[in-house]
């Protein structure tokens, strides 16, 4: 094995032009025969390739015999990295927390890994231009904000996913920047630099299409696939880990990962990609597509992520389903059977923002959810009345926001001229007359009217105002 990844790889090194279409080639290679493997049908690769979940391995045997034998045979650690390049993980990273969930659920243990080096580098992969640098304060802020967003999901699953008859494996995040705080910048490259060869760097994917743009690649972006090989050769010296999972536009530093360990310890080790999640039109979901649907609260609530799993086409729920939930696919189909029975009622739809809802932020953001649907879309005022102030500005971002003193004989006029919701003068009187306000979803249409407890404000103190079709505002009642 170890002769045959050396001429291969010294192959690629001569022959960096031909990379691509070679790369296609083993692609398809290794796609044919992990479907096909006979020693994966029973196992954990078997059932999450068959959700998925699972697109290519590295290397080429290892999906046919290896890779599955290893995971029966031992509890083993797989990792996942994470640069914290903003200070929240999005829906496009959902996918690559959701695979560690797998391993940990049957067993193995699992490591997140924040890039809080790597993230001041920058991945060039599906770039086409270079990151803004980010500086150190920075990225130590983004890799806290994640830590604990990582920390909640892990939870979530343990406590509404996990099967309680079957024992977790552990769970870690660690910052890479705790190993590389203390490298010298000579000493690295003396130890590490020597085992990558120039003509397999040049040759990948991500560096190819970048040399080729207008704006070419610096060097701290050349080097990135150094510092992710070594990731992995550190963490598989120091947690015996051996299964690395990324986007298979992370192929290539998967690839240089199992060179660099095969050169320095001989250990054999594996990578695994999962597909990027795409939106309807066939876009990248994340941040640098500029349509990132964000997994922290204060970027996307859990009203607005319910909302973009509920209104995913219909070619899309059952693929997703198996994608972003743990139901059995035995249920998914028996979900997809009673959706084509009557599509109008939407089960399979309510059924994947529910799940992904509640993983991300737990039962509380999940019932949180609904009641912001039921008042939004349902015209309910006991959802309004249930609503924390925190939910409705979520709910309507755009809204102003006023806190105001309740005076006896307060009238709807007085209250939409208090928060400017109206122009003054005669025009504003004849919009509330002419029926152009709506009190907490009730068209009201005197202005006159002494603004009435439990019908104009909410047994909370709030009262949703509106003028017209989309201009809302929330007025927070404080008592004299």
């Amino acid at each position: 094995m170890a002769a045959s990844m050396a001429r291969t790889y010294c192959y690629l090194s001569r022959h960096g032009s031909c990379l691509l279409p070679r790369l296609k080639t083993l692609r398809l290679t290794l796609r044919s025969k992990f479907h096909c493997s006979p020693a994966a049908y029973d196992g954990l690769l078997f059932s999450l390739n068959k959700r998925g979940i699972l697109k290519e391995s590295f290397p080429e045997n290892a999906a046919q015999d290896q890779l599955p034998q290893l995971l029966r045979s031992d509890t083993q650690t797989v990792y996942c990295g994470f640069d914290p390049t903003a200070d929240s993980l999005h829906v496009g990273n959902l996918l690559a927390i959701i695979g560690l969930l797998h391993f940990r659920n049957a067993g193995h243990h699992v490591l997140a890994v924040l890039g809080g080096a790597t993230a001041q580098i920058g991945d060039p992969s599906g770039k086409t231009t270079e990151r803004e640098r980010l500086s150190s304060e920075t990225a130590e802020e983004n890799t806290r904000s994640i830590r604990e967003s990582l920390q909640r999901i892990f939870t979530n699953h343990e406590l509404y996913f996990h099967d309680g008859s079957k024992k977790l494996g552990t769970y870690t995040v660690v910052n890479n920047l705790s190993w590389y705080k203390d490298w010298r910048v000579v000493d690295f490259l003396s130890k590490a630099g020597r085992h990558f060869r120039m003509g397999t760097m040049l040759s990948r994917h991500s560096v190819q299409s970048r040399l080729k743009s207008p704006d070419g690649m610096s060097l701290t972006e050349f080097t990135y696939q150094v510092f992710q090989a070594y990731d992995f050769h550190h963490l598989n010296q120091v947690y015996g880990c051996k299964i690395q999972l990324g986007g298979t536009d992370q192929l290539g530093n998967l690839m240089s990962g199992h060179d660099y360990i095969h050169k320095v310890s001989g250990e054999e080790v594996y990578g695994l990609t999962i597909p990027l999640v795409t939106s309807s039109v066939g876009d990248k979901l994340g941040k640098t597509a500029g349509n990132a649907v964000w997994l922290n609260r204060d970027k996307t609530s859990p009203f607005e992520l319910y909302q973009f799993f509920l209104r995913q086409p219909d070619a899309s729920v059952e693929r997703f389903l198996k994608l972003f939930t743990f139901m059995p696919l035995a249920e998914i189909e028996s979900l997809m059977e009673q959706q084509r029975q009557d599509p109008s009622k939407r089960l399979a739809h309510k059924r994947l923002a529910a799940e992904v809802t509640k993983l991300v932020h737990g039962k509380e953001g999940l019932e949180s959810a609904k009641r912001c649907t039921k008042a939004l879309y349902h015209s309910s005022v006991e959802a309004l009345e249930e609503m924390s102030d925190e939910e409705l500005q979520e709910l309507f971002k755009e809204a102003a926001f006023h806190e105001l003193l309740l005076e006896p004989g307060t009238t709807v006029i007085d209250a939409c001229r208090k928060v400017n919701a109206i122009p003054e003068g005669p025009k504003g009187y004849r919009m509330v007359s002419e029926g152009a306000v709506w009190i907490n979803h009730k068209q009201t249409e005197n202005p006159e009217q002494v603004l009435i407890p439990k019908l104009h404000i909410l047994a909370n103190g709030l009262t949703l105002l509106r003028v017209g079709k989309r201009n809302f505002c929330i007025i927070k009642w404080l008592s004299l």
